[in-house]
């Protein structure tokens, strides 16, 4: 099995719609209800062709819905936690749901990404943007982080490793 290509920050920032394969998963949703389908079917249909995303530089939104329109806007720094979810049929279909949280006190999710293929790196994405990391360069690698702020990351990381060894020394010393 070959590993999955990587995906860029520009590649994830350019997705504005869901995997066509959603469809597929809502058309096998609505069937689980044998004579409830038709009534199932159609909200699904419709939210399925409605449903846009922004991912922007400040944020990420998501829109649908014809009669009932529903608009969801999230800043970064308001997530404060990102799941992936994926079903039976999501796994056979190759797409996955990022779901947001915040601290709204919901027990649901706050914005669910319905139908992601690259379920995995928008999650990545959302985790560095979250943390307030600056964003990757288009080579994908651990070390363009590095050049941005990371040796400032490194440095106070050094700096919290020298308090704590010196904070074990003086605990040592006293018993």
């Amino acid at each position: 099995m070959n590993a999955p290509a990587p995906v860029d920050d520009a590649a994830i920032l350019a997705i504005t719609r869901p995997h066509p394969s959603l469809l597929v998963q809502y058309s096998i949703r609505s069937l689980a209800g044998l004579f409830l389908a038709p009534v199932v079917w159609v909200p699904l249909y419709f939210k399925y062709h409605t449903l846009r995303y922004t991912i922007r530089e400040d944020g990420i939104s998501a829109s649908w819905g014809i009669l009932f329109k529903r608009e969801v806007h999230l800043s970064y720094k308001r997530i404060q936690d990102i799941h992936v979810t994926r079903s039976i049929v999501e796994r056979y279909l190759g797409i996955g749901t990022v779901e947001l949280q915040t601290a709204a006190g919901s027990a649901s999710a706050e914005l669910a990404l319905e139908g992601m293929e690259h379920f995995e790196a928008i999650r990545e994405f959302l985790y560095r943007r979250m943390r307030g990391l600056e964003p990757a360069r288009a080579s994908g690698s651990a070390d363009s982080v590095g050049a941005q702020g990371g040796d400032e990351v490194l440095e106070l990381l050094r700096a919290m490793r020298a308090d704590l060894d010196a904070t074990r020394a003086a605990l040592a010393e006293r018993r």
